[in-house]
């Protein structure tokens, strides 16, 4: 195995791993001894540190590649990405997980927008995103830190109920009994006509950024 895709693995796991440790098992611990600003500081930098790592390796991974799905893949990511960017987009409005005053509040009201389908979209948006390029089967590069991220999304969500529940009691309850962890796709139509023209647009732009930074067209910059 190449070296490079071997410490691209290794950086993915740690980015991953440390992520689930520091959020979950090791904040109370870290916040009595460094309090909030200082875990907030140990946090950035093993976050951007991991982050780096995984960007040095995968820019030195040579080879590896795996042929591409055609015109299919491309085809399925580009219709993963559409509602990935409208859940994502959707999360910033109204999430009583984001930590802001009122969020039980927000816990208690119906569900709108994007919650109609998860009360997780910012993660489920993200998982969408890494599941289009795994799709693509385009490299083993590619390939692990897609998976890094779906991991990320999806056991993140997971043990963001969990520390919710202990965090906000009641109210999160609530909130989970009017929502879903899975997505209820039949709702996505009925997220907005605001929600679905910002996402339309920030889709376009992010699959527009394919051919600025790869060279590379992606969405429907492909078939135009």
């Amino acid at each position: 195995m190449d070296p490079a895709l071997t410490s691209l693995i290794a950086a993915s796991i740690a980015f991953v791993g440390t992520h689930f440790a520091l959020s979950h098992p090791l904040r109370t611990p870290l916040v009595r001894m460094v309090g909030e600003l200082g875990f907030s500081i140990v946090y950035s930098i093993v976050a951007f540190a991991t982050l780096g790592w995984m960007v040095l390796a995968f820019r030195d991974v040579e080879g590896g590649m795996l042929g591409g799905s055609g015109d299919v893949g491309w085809v399925i990511a580009t219709l993963l990405t559409l509602p990935a960017m409208v859940l994502l987009f959707g999360s910033y409005v109204g999430n009583p997980a984001m930590p802001m005053p009122g969020a039980a509040e927000a816990a208690r009201k119906e569900p709108q927008g994007a919650f109609r389908v998860t009360r997780h979209p910012m993660m489920w948006g993200i998982a969408l995103w890494a599941v289009s390029h795994m799709v693509m089967w385009w490299s083993w590069r590619t390939n692990v830190v897609a998976l890094a991220i779906l991991v990320l999304a999806l056991v993140g969500a997971h043990l963001q109920d969990r520390k919710k529940q202990v965090q906000m009691g009641d109210a999160w309850r609530e909130w989970e009994s009017k929502t879903s962890f899975w997505p209820r796709w039949g709702a996505l139509p009925n997220v907005g006509a605001t929600l679905w023209i910002a996402g339309t647009v920030g889709w376009l732009a992010a699959t527009y950024a394919h051919i600025l930074l790869g060279d590379l067209p992606a969405g429907i910059w492909r078939y135009i």
